[in-house]
Parts: structure tokens; C-alpha cells; sequence
């Protein structure tokens, strides 16, 4: 059917107490220790060479070059290539260790160093090789980065101390990987320089140890004496607190569907941080899909910090809300912040992780400014040195944002909270798809045209590609389960051509137009590997635009393999309903549990009633007018404040009107919009005041902003209506997802519809009762709910 691809890699301490040796000023011995100072030994510091030395050694501007998506695999090739003409004496990929002593810090450190290369006399060179896009032909030894000496110079440091070699050569190579030209430079250096180097680097590093490691033993102090921070558990809590720490402790998943009202975000907060206290663990990651849900967990933590917990935590917002330009644009002549960022960071984040435990948004900003750094960028360099770290999903499961920096031995001691997880499912699916639009490549054909051939000669090849796949299809949409054919190699020469444009300085160096399809070129290569069985290929047509998507029809084995190498992982929602569905999405495996607890409300607090008309599509005009009379009578029978609900903005918007007409005056009302400012979401909550005097209506959507994570307590609001059973609407995405499970023996519709559906139901009903005291009403308006397909997936407090 289809015609014919850092900031700092800074590994965090992971430090260890109850070491003591006492040692001499500056000693060295052939045991490959190394010590620094005459202190008692209390705490070791794991890191690679790698992290070590880019910590003491970076420097510059945050756009400081352009960084390839392909440098690392390109990098890797090579690499591979020079290691492949070792001769037979020579090694590659060579282990390597030391531990050096530091005042009261032992540093144990390693890496792997590139090659390992014996002479004909027997001599030995330590050689670090250093892949780059750009011309080495004018590279010189003076202009060659300190960071990539430091890195060979530890490795012959801790060569020279396990075999006894006072002398040898230090070797930097690098290669460019497009023409595969290598420049070398070389130098001979002593055991004795080499201690007196690695002394240096050291102590560089050691202010940020040593307050790693002090505060560390703050937070286990704190840990130890903590208690619950409730004068006691409510129903649910000890067994989903008792469910979390098991899991942590066997290294498994554990899917909790935990009612509103019961407590999870301490629930889960509070038996991971012990597990920290007791070490089997050293950090967490607490992760959301909305602000206010992250609100919750920074809430819950000074909750615990007020009794006593001095754990660090920092939270992550997102770039586009935090940087302090009106426009984002990290180019160091466009932005203060970007410009030499590298130069102030480390003391930025020495000050801040030494003087303050709670980093939310406003204290990252605060000495973002003091320092004049990214407050994004810092932010995330922070996160590498907490304890807990809260922050959107995408940080942990998104391939194109992860935090990359946190390694293997990291990930085994670390464990990932996932609130209201029922939304990782969609997400999930976009963040493992990818699009590509003609008309982007179109504009640079003519954008490059006689400014750089060969870029020029790659977008028109996209461009014409999708041209002749417009005209076979003539204009209906084209669906495969295969990848396009002849497509990625397309955009993979267009990639490589655009690569070199950016990371060249050419005359496109500065497109954003470019950069943009560099970025959706990158995401559609990564995604073509990751194409299997799971994908469905689709493009749709619009006048001479064509819009082509490689779609995730499921995301289990993605989210699995994302999630790998975690100690533990704890999904937890109130609507994670049904179970065995979500379990199947989410990426269970057969010996991961699953938790379900009963409401800790009284089914007396709810006052619940079905109202029979149609809401399907085809019946919304025919029920309009009886729908408006249901709303004016449910909510004229009492005063108070009512939330209704509906699945889309046209539906609801037709409804205002047709209420507000029939309602007349003496009646407030309220209508969410879409993309509302922070401050109009907030001013719409406010008008919830339990002392309103008349009766204030708010028309909103189901699963939009404030049908989940929102609490408008005792008489803030007194009735929900959620009209229709929230099923998504019909399109080809939900059409393919429906059809692939069917293929596999399930309950495609179900999938593809039913259960997303009564999910949002579920989420915008849950507003109305959020503590023991709440009393409150709830209508259900569609004919289905008296079925006993839908009737079943409603909560006990809500039938009969």
C-alpha cells in the first residue's frame, strides 16, 4: 500500500555510612587506594569517571552546540571502527577501578575505558576516543576540552595503580563521524602527576559529596523518628501503605485502586519514605499527569516535614511555565539565564540543595535568579541530587524527555509512585507515536532551495513521497499495519543532511523551521524501530496536506520496557476500574499484585439518581430540551453549588445555551473554556464559596481540568450530574484500537470505548464526596446506566 529512521551525565552519590579508617595526609599504596587528607572515613561515594569529571568540569552556555539525536549511535559505530584495527595486544572496553579517600569521603569510582593499547616495547597507552559531526580538520591540542583529559587521565590513574606503571601516554582520539577523519593528540604523564590530578578533580568534587552525604544523614535521622503524620489511618490506608511497602520490598508492581477520599497520596508517600529510612531504597519518584495532583504530593511532603522529615525533594515544571523569557529561546545570545549557564550551576545547586528540603516552582525560580540560571535546566540538575522528585510522567516513560542521566545502579534503588495512573494509558500512546505533515517539508524545499543543495535535495525526496502517496490514495484515508515503505530512509538521509546543517553552522544553523522537522524526523526514526505488532501506519488527506501518523494501538510492552530496571513501580488510581484492564495496558506481569479497596465514605452520603434519556449523538437534539428541565429541576430542588458534566465542549456548550434560556435569571452560572489560563481555573474554583447566597451551576467536560484531582469540601459543592456515559468520540484512532484487540480474542470496544469512558465518569463523579463529612447528590443522565454492562462498573455506593 505504501510507496517504495548534556547537560551533565552526572551520576548522583550513592553514598553508604559506617566506613571508618584513619589515614595519613596524601598516601598511596598498590591495594589502588588513594587518600586525600587525615579525617575518620564515614561515608562512600559511588560514580563513574564520566559523571565525575563533567561535574567538575563543565562549563559554558546551555546551547553550547547543537546535540545529534544520532550522536550517541553514530558515537557507538565509531567507536567500534578504530577499536576493530587494535592490534592483538591490545584492549578494548577495559574495566576499570579505584577508590580514592577524601577527607571523611571514600570515592569509589569507575568506568570503562575505550582502549587499552600495548607498544612493541612494551609500553602502555591509555586512549579516550571522541565521536563529533563537526570539522576536526583545524582541531588543535589547546583547543581540545579539559573534561575529555580528565576522563583519560582517571583511567590511567587507576591503571597505572593496580599494575604498578610509573609511566605512560594518554591518548585523546576523535573521530568525525560523517567523513570517519581522526585527529589524535597524545601525551606522557607520570604516577606521580597522575595522583597529583586526580587529588585535584577530588576536591573539586567533594563540597558536593560531602553535602550529599550530610544531608542524607539528616534525612535518616528524620526518617527514623517519623511517624504516620495523621493521628490515625482511615479505612484503607494501613492496607494500602502495608501493599506499597511490600512491593518495594520484593522489587515488583503493584496496581491500587483506592477509592477518593482514602488518602493515596500519604498512603504511598509515607511507606516508600520509610523504605528509604531502612535502605532499600534511596529515592522515589512521585508522577503525575496534572498540576494539582503534584500540588498534593508537595503538600503531603511538608506535611512531614513540619514532624520532623528532612528529605529533599524537588519538583519539575515544565519549561514552557517556568522559564522567565516570554518566549522560550535558549540560544545564549537570546537568553541571560542559557548564556554561561554551565559556569554558575554548581554553586547554584550547592546552595540550593544545602540550604533548602521542599523545592517547589517559587523556590527554584528564586535561585534561578539569584544565580542567573535556567530555572528549567536547574530544576532538573537539582532532581539528580534529591530524594524524591516530583514530576510529570514523561520524565521517566517519554523517550524524547527522560531523565537519561540516571543510571542503571540508580534505577535499581529507586521507586516510581504513578498517581492517577488510569491517564498513562493514552498518554503513553502519543508519547510512542509519531507524526510527520507534507507541508513541513514543502516549506523547506523552498526555505533551502539554492542555500544548501544536498538539504534542499532531501526535504523535496520527503516532499515528493508524499505527493505520490496522495495521488494513489485520491484522498481517502490509508491504513497499514505495516511501516511506510521507502519513507525512512527518506527522512533518515533527510535527518543526517538537517543534522549537519545544525550542528555545522550553516546558513540554517538558526531555523526554527528546521530544527522542528529535525525534531519529528528524530521522532519518526526512533519510532520505526520501535514498530511491530502493537503499531497500525495511517495517513489522512486535506486539500494538498497530508498527515502521516506511525500509532501505538498499545503500549504495555513500551511502558514495561521504559519502566525497567526500577526497584519498584506503584500505580494507583480511585478509577482504576476495571482492574484487569488497566493491568494489561499498564504492563503487568504475571507476579505483579494488585490491590482493591472499599470506599472509606458511607453510602448514605450520597444521594444518587439515574436519569433514562438518550445522549448518544444521533438523540442529543431530540433530548435537549427534557435534559435542561432534569439540570434545572436537580439543581432547583436545592440551593447550593453543582457541578455538570459533559463528554465534549460542543455538547456542553449547546446545553449551556439551551439551559440558560429555559433557567431565566437568579441563577449564577459557570462555563469552562478550553486552554484556561492557571489564574481562570482558579477564579472558576473560587466562585464554589460554601456561603453563596443563590445557586451557582459550572458546566465543564469530563476529563478536562476539573474532573479529577479538584476537592471542593462540605458545602463548596453539593451535586454532581455527569450527562452521558463519557465515551470517547468515534474516529478512525479509537476504530484501530478496537480493532486490533478484537483480533486478539478481547473486548475491542470495551478497550476502545466503554472503559476509557466510564473512567472520566468516575473521575467527575468523585468530585462530589472527598471527606467523612460530605453529603451530597449525584445524577447519572444516559439510558445506559440501567444496563447491566455499565450498571456493574459503577462503584457499590453508587447502585442500587
Amino acid at each position: 500500500m505504501w510507496a517504495a529512521s548534556l547537560v551533565l551525565n552526572l551520576h548522583t552519590a550513592q553514598m553508604k555510612q559506617g566506613r571508618s579508617a584513619v589515614r595519613p595526609h596524601l598516601w598511596y599504596n598498590r591495594t589502588n587506594v588513594l587518600w586525600v587528607g587525615e579525617r575518620i572515613m564515614t561515608d562512600t561515594i559511588s560514580l563513574s569517571v564520566r559523571g565525575l569529571v563533567e561535574h567538575v568540569f563543565r562549563s559554558g552556555s546551555l546551547d553550547s552546540g547543537f546535540r545529534a539525536a544520532s550522536a550517541l549511535a553514530e558515537g557507538t559505530k565509531a567507536h567500534q571502527k578504530l577499536q576493530s584495527k587494535y592490534g592483538e595486544r591490545d584492549r578494548k572496553e577495559v574495566y576499570l577501578s579505584a577508590e580514592v579517600g577524601c577527607g571523611d569521603l571514600l570515592f569509589a569510582v569507575d568506568g570503562r575505558c575505550d582502549g587499552l593499547l600495548t607498544g612493541e616495547n612494551g609500553e602502555t597507552t591509555i586512549e579516550e576516543i571522541k565521536s563529533t559531526v563537526r570539522d576536526i580538520a583545524s582541531m588543535t591540542e589547546d583547543g581540545t576540552p579539559e573534561v575529555h583529559w580528565a576522563q583519560a587521565y582517571f583511567y590511567a590513574y587507576m591503571y597505572s595503580a593496580e599494575n604498578g606503571v610509573d609511566r605512560l601516554r594518554v591518548r585523546l582520539t576523535y573521530v568525525q563521524v560523517d567523513t570517519e577523519e581522526v585527529r589524535r593528540f597524545e601525551r606522557e604523564t607520570t604516577m606521580t602527576e597522575l595522583e597529583a590530578y586526580v587529588r585535584r578533580v577530588i576536591e573539586a568534587y567533594a563540597p558536593y559529596a560531602r553535602m550529599l552525604a550530610g544531608n542524607r544523614r539528616v534525612r535518616d535521622e528524620g526518617i527514623a523518628a517519623l511517624e504516620f503524620p495523621f493521628a490515625a489511618y482511615r479505612e484503607g490506608q494501613r492496607k494500602l501503605a502495608g501493599a506499597v511497602y511490600k512491593t518495594i520490598d520484593e522489587g515488583r508492581k503493584l496496581f491500587a485502586r483506592a477509592p477518593t477520599g482514602i488518602g493515596k497520596t500519604v498512603s504511598t508517600l509515607f511507606p516508600a519514605i520509610k523504605a528509604i529510612g531502612t535502605g532499600k531504597l534511596d529515592r522515589l519518584f512521585y508522577l503525575t499527569a496534572r498540576t494539582i495532583t503534584r500540588t498534593a504530593a508537595e503538600d503531603t511532603l511538608a506535611l512531614m516535614a513540619e514532624r520532623g522529615l528532612g528529605m529533599r525533594s524537588v519538583t519539575i515544571t515544565a519549561k514552557e511555565k517556568i522559564c522567565f523569557q516570554d518566549e522560550v529561546d535558549c540560544r545564549p545570545e537570546s537568553c541571560p539565564y542559557a548564556n554561561g549557564y554551565y559556569d554558575r550551576i554548581n554553586e547554584a545547586i550547592l546552595e540550593l540543595l544545602g540550604n533548602e528540603t521542599l523545592i517547589r516552582r517559587e523556590t527554584i525560580e528564586k535561585y534561578a535568579r539569584k544565580h542567573t540560571v535556567c530555572p528549567f535546566e536547574m530544576s532538573l540538575d537539582a532532581a539528580y541530587g534529591a530524594d524524591a522528585v516530583i514530576c510529570d510522567y514523561n520524565y521517566i516513560f517519554d523517550p524524547r524527555v527522560s531523565l537519561k542521566r540516571l543510571m542503571g545502579e540508580q534505577k535499581k534503588r529507586t521507586v516510581l509512585l504513578v498517581d492517577e495512573a488510569h491517564n498513562l494509558v493514552d498518554r503513553a500512546r502519543e508519547m510512542y507515536s509519531a507524526v510527520l505533515e507534507k507541508r513541513e517539508f514543502l516549506e523547506l524545499e523552498r526555505e533551502f532551495k539554492g542555500v544548501s543543495p544536498q538539504l534542499h535535495a532531501a526535504a523535496k525526496a520527503v516532499n515528493k513521497w508524499f505527493v505520490e502517496l496522495r495521488k494513489r490514495a485520491g484522498g481517502e484515508p490509508l491504513v497499514s499495519k505495516e511501516v511506510p515503505e521507502g519513507l525512512l530512509e527518506l527522512v533518515e538521509e533527510f535527518s543526517a543532511r538537517a543534522e549537519r546543517e545544525l550542528a555545522g553552522g550553516g546558513p540554517g544553523a538558526g531555523s526554527e523551521r528546521l530544527l522542528n522537522a529535525y525534531f519529528a524526523a528524530a521522532a519518526w526514526i526512533r519510532t520505526g524501530k520501535l514498530y511491530d505488532e502493537r503499531y497500525v501506519a495511517y495517513a489522512e488527506f486535506e486539500r494538498n496536506e497530508v498527515r502521516l501518523k506511525m500509532f501505538c494501538l498499545d503500549p504495555s510492552h513500551l511502558l514495561a520496557q521504559m519502566g525497567k530496571g526500577f526497584l519498584a513501580h506503584v500505580f494507583f488510581s480511585a478509577t482504576l476500574s476495571p482492574l484487569n484492564y488497566y493491568m494489561d495496558m499498564l504492563g503487568a506481569g504475571e507476579e505483579d499484585y494488585s490491590v482493591t479497596l472499599g470506599s472509606p465514605f458511607a453510602k448514605e452520603q450520597w444521594e444518587v439518581e439515574i436519569v433514562s434519556l438518550s445522549t448518544r449523538y444521533a438523540d442529543r437534539e431530540r433530548t435537549k430540551e427534557p435534559l435542561a428541565s432534569a439540570l434545572l429541576d436537580f439543581a432547583g430542588r436545592r440551593r447550593g453549588n453543582y457541578l455538570v458534566f459533559f463528554p465534549s465542549y460542543a455538547y456542553m456548550n449547546g446545553m449551556y445555551e439551551e439551559f440558560a434560556a429555559r433557567a431565566g435569571e437568579g441563577w449564577q452560572t459557570l462555563l469552562q473554556t478550553p486552554d484556561m489560563a492557571e489564574e481562570e481555573r482558579e477564579r472558576f474554583l473560587e466562585r464554589f464559596d460554601a456561603a453563596n447566597e443563590g445557586t451557582l451551576i459550572g458546566f465543564a467536560v469530563m476529563g478536562g481540568i476539573f474532573s479529577e484531582g479538584i476537592d471542593l469540601t462540605g458545602d463548596r459543592l453539593n451535586g454532581v450530574a455527569v450527562v452521558g456515559v463519557g465515551m470517547p468520540q468515534l474516529g478512525l484512532e479509537r476504530n484501530l484500537i478496537r480493532g486490533h484487540f478484537d483480533e486478539r480474542g478481547m473486548s475491542g470496544f470495551d478497550y476502545a470505548y466503554v472503559y476509557p469512558g466510564i473512567n472520566k465518569v468516575l473521575q467527575a463523579g468523585g468530585r462530589l464526596i472527598r471527606t467523612e463529612r460530605d453529603r451530597g447528590r449525584l445524577m447519572l443522565v444516559d439510558d445506559r446506566y440501567l444496563q447491566p454492562k455499565y450498571a456493574r462498573l459503577l462503584p457499590e455506593e453508587w447502585r442500587g
